[in-house]
């Protein structure tokens, strides 16, 4: 029997995905696309919400869903009109923050996969803006 690799919050912990959450954050704060979609004026809550459900999902501590409850991710995006376009900045800004925090492999393929698949998920709008 092969032994199971090690997941993403074994290989980097959780100061790697806080790194990489924070690193999103800074490329969110400017972006016209994404920005517009936070309504809070602080980032920090929703940056605390992503760092905790992205440790959990990646097999780390379950804060996420203890503070929160199931993550039910198409329902807490349904508000917000995700198209293509604001899926492609989404990704664009998140595998740019990979590669600033040199996420090293197989953990930055893991997330890059990830990151790809659940935004296209995500998407709730067949119209441009």
């Amino acid at each position: 029997m092969a032994a199971s690799s090690p997941t993403v919050y074994e290989q980097i912990g959780a100061e790697g995905i806080e790194r990489v959450v924070a690193a999103f954050y800074r490329r969110v704060a400017d972006d016209p696309v994404l920005r517009p979609m936070y309504p809070e004026a602080d980032l920090a809550p929703a940056e605390r919400r992503l760092r905790l459900f992205l440790i959990q999902f990646f097999g780390g501590p379950t804060t996420y869903s203890d503070e929160r409850g199931h993550p039910r991710l198409r329902l807490r995006h349904s508000p917000f009109r995700i198209n293509q376009t604001a899926r492609d900045v989404w990704v664009r800004h998140m595998l740019a923050a990979l590669d600033e925090c040199a996420i090293p492999e197989p953990a930055h393929s893991a997330m890059r996969q990830y990151f790809e698949r659940t935004a296209t998920g995500l998407i709730n709008s067949y119209f441009p803006e």
